[in-house]
């Protein structure tokens, strides 16, 4: 207990003094009144709960009614059937003695018993089951007794004075409620007595219970004598809303439910919720009507209340809240300035200094100092920052430089060196073709006035450059371009393209052999700038493609190294990302002795574009 309350103790030191204030009003005033509301609200739930058992118990009455009345409608018609006496007898009698006899029975006690049926619309079908051996099962009313089961049931309406009901009749008793009646003939005892069926559809007799889709109280008929058969609307909010635990419901109710009326409704506890029934049994059916509702559906009303007091203390409290945050805001509005400059800074707004409005000399009090070395301090964190960026810029510059130094001094090298072998060997007129290829590479290389060029002079420069491979190398190199119009003027990197076709003639191409170069230049989702510079060389054996994918993954700030052919792919990778992210950059993808694609990603928005 101790250390909890050095935990609050704590924990309300922490508080802010607004949220202290706010907690002490909260204690005198919200409190008392969310209590006096929910005792409130509990006296109208117990209220709401007679009124609605009274409701419940009027709404059995109802249906206890109804049903009674359709019972006396299907009594009335089998009382009607059995006073014709010549379709009875007609029946009983030698049915396949005289055909004329049983075509005049056909159109006059027949057709009379027919017009019973079809004029009572609760009746959908009327059967006499007859222990007759003569008799002729010409129509779906007359059938052998040895068709009706169970065979011994004539002793049960016996038993029961001669007739009884079936919630669920014995043919197709899923759909279909059934009235049985025993017809007594003098003179027949040595036989089993005929039973009369009568024969109602569940939609029909309790259409009133199944057409209910809606309201508190869910309507159900429960067989007396069986717990697992029932009628009820599956289409029912009350039915859906329970889901697979209706049937545990309907039993648990089942278990509680007596022939003798019960003052108190039946209150049963399935999962979390509870639930209560009123009933009334109706004996000839030997069945239950029974009303069904749950405590929360019945409480949704003063649930709401709930809500709406919960609310209306939350309003209160929020004014509350309010008034003292302005109350304290006016008392401590120096504080609150130090505060949300923090806040602020903390988000990366350093120039949010504190205005203390103190002139030259002025010390002022402690949340004046407070102010004064926090925006030194803003100043000497700036300073720092600034010193940061610069040597990193500085690195990145020099990197830079040595990258272009490197790349100048390597092409040209090699570029003079070979010319210079041509011309001592050959002394031909052709070399100056050559000379002027090399001129306009050594004119493009050397010419840095700007860190970027439009897309179609790289494009230029390394045509120019294939034009001198091949007459300095006697080489069979092809390259073509595919790029739309509108990027010729785009502005790229300069000599981005040029390394990766250089790469692709040193070791691309079999020795004699034709190497295809294909340029293919399109924008990627009107973001990215892809340029894909494919050949159908060599290839790259997949030990080496491994290494250098897994180069071009790594870090874009390691430091930039030059392999033993010059500056590789891993260099303008690196130069790259250098500049424009990690987002951008080369990717390779080579099929040994098929092809290398190598493809670049650049911004394409003209802006972000920078050179080297």
């Amino acid at each position: 207990m101790k250390i909890l309350l050095r935990k609050m103790r704590k924990i309300y030191r922490n508080f802010r003094i607004s949220q202290k204030l706010f907690l002490a009003f909260s204690m005198l005033i919200a409190i008392p009144a969310i209590v006096v509301s929910f005792l409130f609200i509990r006296i109208q739930e117990t209220q709401l709960y007679k009124d609605a058992m009274t409701t419940g118990s009027s709404h059995v009455s109802r249906m206890d009614e109804k049903l009674r009345s359709k019972m006396n409608i299907i009594e009335n018609a089998s009382s009607t059937a059995l006073t014709q006496k010549s379709f009875v007898d007609f029946i009983h009698s030698n049915m396949l003695g005289d055909g004329l006899r049983l075509v005049k029975f056909r159109q006059n006690q027949f057709e009379q018993m027919h017009n019973i049926i079809q004029s009572n619309e609760t009746i959908s079908e009327l059967s006499f089951y007859v222990d007759n051996p003569n008799l002729y099962e010409i129509w779906p009313e007359i059938y052998h007794y040895d068709r009706f089961s169970p065979q011994d049931y004539w002793k049960d309406l016996r038993d029961e004075g001669g007739a009884a009901y079936r919630v669920f009749a014995f043919k197709e008793g899923e759909h279909t409620l059934a009235y049985y009646r025993l017809v007594r003939l003098q003179g027949q005892q040595h036989k089993r007595p005929s039973i009369m069926e009568i024969r109602t559809s569940h939609k029909v007799f309790f259409n009133d219970l199944l057409e209910e889709t809606g309201g508190d109280f869910f309507s159900v008929v429960m067989e007396g004598s069986n717990s697992s058969r029932y009628i009820y609307n599956p289409k029912h909010a009350f039915s859906q809303a329970a889901g697979e635990e209706l049937d545990e419901i309907l039993g648990r109710i089942h278990r509680q439910l007596d022939v003798l009326e019960q003052e108190n409704p039946v209150k049963i506890n399935a999962g979390d919720q509870t639930y209560y029934a009123v009933y009334r049994y109706i004996a000839p059916l030997d069945a239950y009507v029974v009303d069904i509702a749950s405590h929360q559906a019945l409480m949704k009303g003063p649930r709401s209340w709930y809500g709406l007091v919960i609310v209306i203390t939350s309003c209160v409290l929020l004014l509350m809240m309010l008034l003292v945050s302005t109350t304290t805001r006016r008392l401590f509005r120096r504080l609150d300035s130090v505060l949300s400059s923090m806040r602020k800074v903390r988000k990366g707004q350093l120039d949010e200094k504190i205005d203390t409005g103190l002139d030259e000399g002025e010390t002022g009090d402690e949340i004046d100092e407070v102010a004064v070395t926090y925006n030194k301090m803003l100043d000497e964190i700036k300073q720092l920052m600034t010193q940061v960026v610069d040597k990193q810029l500085i690195a990145k510059n020099a990197q830079l430089h040595s990258l272009h130094s490197q790349i100048n001094s390597h092409f040209l090298y090699n570029a003079l060196e070979a010319i210079r072998m041509q011309a001592e060997v050959q002394r031909q007129p052709v070399i100056a073709d050559a000379l002027v290829s090399l001129g306009s590479l050594l004119r493009y290389s050397m010419k840095w006035n700007g860190d970027t060029v439009a897309l179609g002079e790289e494009l230029a420069n390394i045509q120019s450059y294939i034009k001198f491979i091949n007459f300095m190398e006697d080489g069979n190199f092809v390259l073509t371009a595919d790029l739309p119009q509108e990027v010729h003027h785009y502005a790229i990197p300069k000599m981005c393209m040029q390394p990766i076709v250089e790469n692709a003639v040193h070791h691309a191409a079999s020795p004699g052999g034709r190497l295809q170069i294909q340029i293919t230049v399109w924008v990627e989702n009107n973001s990215t700038l892809i340029i894909e510079i494919f050949d159908d060389g060599v290839g790259v054996d997949p030990q080496t493609l491994a290494g250098l994918q897994e180069v071009l993954q790594g870090e874009s700030d390691t430091p930039i190294i030059a392999g033993k052919n010059g500056l590789g792919l891993e260099n303008v990778h690196k130069r790259l990302q250098l500049h424009y992210g990690k987002g951008y950059g080369l990717w390779v993808d080579s099929v040994q002795r098929s092809y290398t694609c190598v493809t670049i990603r650049l911004p394409w928005e003209n802006v972000n574009l920078g050179g080297w």
